[in-house]
């Protein structure tokens, strides 16, 4: 296998991984944290690629270039169009429904158990508005690059 062969291997081998976690995260309708971080780091990963890929010296084959393009195609049309904003969507109406029940628990004694619920939900918060802001960096990139 020539290394020009191992390079279109990975590109392929990437892009599908890509495509499931698009396909995946446009038929659920709850895609949970880590499947969002993931399906974002896929992207940014195989949007990596494609660009220091098209960047080589003519000398590579051209073959690899009709895939380049579908790929960016599908991130572009799919992702970034479709599951890019139902993603951001929908972690800021989490975002909201838990701060709302936070705010409508916060009324004088709470038994032990009250105050653990409380502690996951702001843990779950945090890690929400965290990923929130990961998903707002990408979308400054994608504004950057229009």
């Amino acid at each position: 296998m020539t290394f020009s062969d191992a390079i279109s291997q990975m590109f392929d081998s990437e892009s599908q991984k890509l495509q499931n976690l698009i396909d995946t995260a446009n038929s659920k309708t709850d895609i949970n944290i880590h499947e969002i971080v993931e399906t974002y780091y896929q992207v940014m990963n195989v949007s990596s690629m494609a660009t220091m890929l098209k960047q080589q010296p003519d000398s590579e084959p051209n073959s690899l270039l009709p895939k380049i393009k579908e790929t960016e195609k599908m991130i572009s049309e799919k992702f970034d169009s479709i599951i890019h904003p139902k993603i951001l969507a929908k972690i800021s109406a989490s975002i909201q429904e838990m701060t709302k029940n936070l705010q409508s628990g916060n009324s004088g004694e709470k038994p032990k158990e009250q105050i653990e619920s409380n502690a996951k939900l702001f843990e779950e918060l945090r890690q929400t508005m965290s990923t929130k802001e990961f998903v707002e960096q990408y979308e400054k990139g994608i504004s950057h690059d229009q």
